[in-house]
């Protein structure tokens, strides 16, 4: 008799076929997920509020029970800016089989050298922190995006300023990589339905901290308006470089330089800059509501006051949140992902936009708004730009 068991039971497994693969990442009370961010390098004062805002959110979840039980886990890796950097971040978190999805990746070098990576091992690459059109288009099962593209919002933004202000003389001053690459596409485009075109454009590496060459070479071609590729350390010593120099020309920096830190450190030289903006900044004072009570607990948690990094990084959290709900308790990446694809957000309470995902089009939000610092602090000046 426990030989015809043993047989039976071996039958049995042999026509039941192999047991269904789990789901990296996810166990009966646990889903995994990993974050790339820059914590030592040129923009670690961005990735470190980032990674607040993200952490933030999903422990709120976990106090609350998780979702659908499963508590939220994440594994926060350092690329310090650096591609090679993060592709070793990336295989090492892809090596281990245990995360589900990679979260709000930061910086357009970062993301373009390992987003490959990500999506060949058949994980989502979700809401990166660089609105490259390669993070969404052309439309994949794996890729979502949340923010603005360059391309679009700078020419949405150059179109607005120069029919605002008039100016005809348009220069830009961009970082020598696809992020760069990207803003110089979409301010072209805005340009040419002007009728205008860049009189001076030039390029700086990563890290650079002197900027004299390149004021003096768009100084001299008599740009009235210059556009400005940059992040925040850049953006302030750019805006210092022209004003030491006596030059009062106007700026405009794309998101990637709208942020609390450009006016606290910048001063004098960053008033009456402009700014794409894709979500108000979260000042304390005027907040009210649970958007005071949010900030209220980001000090308590973290002894330091939330800027729009920290909120983004939120958003980013409970956009996922979001999707992991709608995905159900059966949670695999195919079930996700079909749940992403017809996820409709409403607003909250930090003012950012509704996200509209479809299966044809896996970006969440193409419009952006303008800002500008005012006394100190960044105030919006425009509705979303068409």
């Amino acid at each position: 008799m426990r030989r015809l068991l043993t047989v039976f039971i071996a039958l049995a497994a042999l026509f039941a076929g192999p047991a269904p693969a789990a789901t990296p990442g996810v166990t009966d009370d646990s889903i995994r997920i990993a974050t790339i961010q820059d914590l030592s390098g040129p923009i670690a004062i961005l990735g470190a509020p980032i990674r607040d805002g993200i952490v933030m959110r999903l422990d709120e979840e976990n106090e609350r029970g998780g979702v659908h039980g499963r508590k939220l886990r994440i594994a926060v890796e350092d690329s310090g800016y650096d591609p090679k950097k993060a592709i070793l971040a990336a295989r090492r978190l892809l090596g281990d089989g245990q995360v589900f999805a990679f979260l709000g990746n930061l910086g357009t070098p970062v993301v373009m050298a390992t987003m490959p990576l990500i999506v060949e091992a058949g994980l989502p690459h979700l809401f990166p922190f660089s609105p490259h059109l390669a993070t969404y288009a052309p439309t994949h099962p794996l890729k979502f995006q949340l923010f603005a593209p360059y391309r679009d919002y700078m020419d949405a933004a150059v179109r607005h300023l120069v029919g605002q202000n008039g100016y005809r003389r348009v220069g830009l001053l961009y970082q020598d990589d696809d992020y760069g690459l990207e803003v110089m596409r979409g301010v072209e485009s805005g340009l040419a339905k002007r009728g205008l075109a860049l009189v001076e454009r030039t390029g700086y590496k990563r890290g650079t901290t002197d900027f004299a060459s390149q004021i003096a070479r768009l100084r001299a071609a008599d740009c009235d308006l210059v556009v400005l590729a940059t992040v925040v350390r850049e953006t302030v010593a750019a805006a210092q470089e022209a004003r030491k120099v006596g030059w009062p020309v106007d700026m405009l920096v794309t998101a990637s330089g709208y942020s609390a830190q450009t006016h606290e450190l910048g001063g004098a030289a960053v008033e009456g800059l402009y700014g794409v903006s894709v979500m108000p900044h979260p000042y304390p004072e005027g907040a009210d509501g649970a958007l005071n009570d949010w900030i209220q607990r980001y000090r308590t948690r973290y002894d330091a006051d939330p800027n729009v990094w920290s909120a983004m990084g939120y958003d980013v959290a409970d956009t996922f949140i979001q999707g992991l709900r709608a995905a159900g308790r059966d949670l695999d990446v195919a079930g996700f992902a079909r749940a992403m694809a017809s996820l409709n957000t409403t607003p909250g309470f930090l003012g950012g936009p509704t996200y509209h995902f479809s299966p044809e089009d896996h970006l969440g939000n193409r419009r952006g708004r303008m800002a500008r610092i005012v006394s100190g602090r960044w105030q919006l000046v425009s509705d979303y730009l068409e």
